[in-house]
């Protein structure tokens, strides 16, 4: 039974910020948080969204991670700062970087502190489009099915692709690298004061879903597929270790360097990292069987279930089934939307360009440019108010969610977004709603392809922005799922998660589902389904799947 002298720091590096957060792991009470947004990433360097690139520069990492930590525990008392007993890492994934020898992202090399191709590829960069079609279709020639486990289908958004698209593209950083590391192996690796890219531990979260590391071939693939793929790749499966790990497991203990930096010592522990949707399934406490939806700027939907009841079903076009990516023991199954907080904050950004134009016009007034950021900041608000009081029919405004492609089911980022039956009416709220209800349809088809899979799905668990802050869209979403939707009360549901694996990382529970259960906020509410929305909202999801099929042979 955990102590009053015990507490944790949960770290959650998101897509624009990275969130700490101190916790009591008797009771799960948080004791401090704090939020450092990304310097360099929030404005907008080293993007290029027209041409899907999306970097992060490790910088951003580095000193958002002493930042948040430090302000953290200056807001925690001398007793809590003494009895830090473990640290755990979450990150958004899969978001990897090229390192040298002694494991250090490039970029933080003089040479290339500004080359895109030497930092961190985020998460939704697509640029590696050609280069995950090519692993598509050389898969389909080998005797052994690598991609089983992925769900079928490699992803642009995934570990050797964007690997591939780099070595291709930059000869420089090509020369220079030494291995490949996701963003949730490199930060554990760091605090515990690494210094040979061997040593980094890769988690199985990370390697089994975004990297085709998988037992039954004894780790990656074999050299011979990738060299077959592109001579570019030859050696590198060979650089990363057969063995990988689950957040429940030690990295090794707080560095001097870092331990001097945040006054805490080095018996702290550090736990394996994993990737935000894994860990904030665990914090939002996911039970076998119900579909925990991480609802940020995408979604990232976890379910877990028992290896007995799987047994050899395998789901395809999703985002991979691993033993322990999730909760060590239990199978993890990962699917999502590549958009979902960002179409409609793609939208509110259409609609505030007029304000964003006038307001970097203006050389005064700032009392005027407040006002226009107020209003700029109540547009979504409104919407969602407005949006909730139209009553739709049948044959009003229809859209498609694929403003970032489509992640599942069945893969493909070359995907557009639509809008549909306009007219003169249309106005703002009515096409928000449009857009919402194509959000709530592509989750929808998530939820399909698993039942139609024989995969039982008893309810939904909501955690994240989105489900905090929209009744509207939650409500909007249990109508067309026709599934209750338990939405969880803590605000940082991944940086508590990251607090519970720390908890288990230092003994003081045996495992996380007990962590969950001692340290779990519980929930704060549930949207039942309306069965009158429910009838209604069938007939437009038949209506959004027709579309789809268009759109999508139109594209292709």
């Amino acid at each position: 039974m955990a102590s009053p002298e015990n507490y944790v720091i949960g770290v959650d590096f998101g897509t624009a910020s990275v969130r700490a957060i101190v916790v009591d792991a008797a009771n799960g009470e948080q004791k401090a948080s704090a939020v450092t947004t990304y310097e360099r990433f929030g404005q907008g360097r080293y993007c290029d969204a027209a041409n899907n690139q999306f970097r992060q520069h490790p910088l951003d990492y580095l000193e958002g991670l002493e930042q948040s930590v430090t302000e953290v525990l200056n807001d925690c008392d001398t007793a809590v700062r003494k009895n830090i007993r473990a640290i755990s890492v979450d990150t958004t994934g899969s978001t990897p970087v090229a390192v040298d020898e002694k494991g250090m992202p490039l970029a933080l090399h003089p040479e290339f502190k500004d080359n895109p191709n030497a930092m961190f590829f985020l998460w939704k960069d697509h640029t590696a489009l050609k280069e995950a079609e090519e692993i598509n279709q050389h898969a389909k020639k080998q005797k052994t099915d690598y991609l089983k486990y992925v769900g079928g289908i490699y992803s642009s958004e995934w570990f050797w692709a964007k690997l591939l698209h780099m070595l291709r593209n930059d000869a420089k950083v090509r020369k220079a690298a030494h291995s490949w590391v996701e963003h949730c192996d490199w930060i554990p690796f760091l605090l515990t004061g690494g210094s040979s890219a061997k040593e980094i531990k890769r988690g199985v979260c990370a390697a089994g879903h975004k990297a085709i590391w998988s037992r039954e071939w004894g780790g990656f693939p074999p050299d011979h597929f990738f060299t077959g793929l592109d001579p570019l790749l030859e050696g590198w499966a060979d650089r990363l270790p057969s063995k990988t790990f689950t957040a429940d497991e030690c990295a090794g203990n707080l560095c001097a360097e870092w331990a001097e930096k945040w006054a805490l010592n080095t018996d702290v522990k550090i736990g394996i990292g994993a990737m935000d949707a894994h860990m904030g399934a665990v914090g939002g406490q996911i039970a076998p069987s119900y579909l925990s939806k991480v609802m940020g700027t995408s979604t990232c939907d976890m379910l877990t279930m028992p290896p007995e009841e799987v047994g050899e079903t395998l789901i395809d076009g999703i985002c991979g089934q691993v033993n322990g990516s999730v909760i060590p023991g239990m199978i993890g199954m990962e699917a999502g939307q590549s958009a979902f907080g960002d179409v409609y904050d793609w939208f509110k950004q259409v609609l505030a360009w007029p304000l964003q134009n006038y307001r970097s016009s203006q050389k005064g007034a700032a009392s005027q440019v407040e006002l226009l950021q107020e209003i700029e900041d109540g547009i979504l608000k409104g919407l969602n108010t407005a949006a909730a009081a139209i009553q739709p029919n049948t044959d009003t405004e229809l859209a498609l969610d694929w403003l970032n492609g489509r992640r599942t089911p069945d893969a493909d980022q070359t995907l557009k977004a639509a809008v549909t039956d306009l007219s003169l009416g249309s106005d703002a709220p009515r096409i928000f709603r449009a857009l919402a209800e194509a959000t709530c349809f592509g989750a929808k088809k998530i939820v399909e392809r698993f039942q139609e899979r024989g995969v039982t799905i008893k309810g939904i668990i909501g955690v994240g922005g989105v489900a905090k802050k929209s009744p509207f869209i939650m409500q909007l979403m249990a109508d067309v799922l026709e599934m209750p939707i338990r939405v969880h009360r803590s605000e940082q549901t991944c940086a508590y998660g990251a607090a519970m694996f720390a908890a288990t990382v230092a003994g003081i529970y045996p495992r996380v589902e007990t962590a969950m259960q001692h340290m779990g906020q519980g929930f704060e509410i549930e949207y039942l389904p309306n069965t009158e929305m429910s009838v209604l909202y069938r007939e437009r999801y038949a209506r959004y799947k027709k579309l789809c099929a268009f759109i999508e042979s139109d594209t292709k």
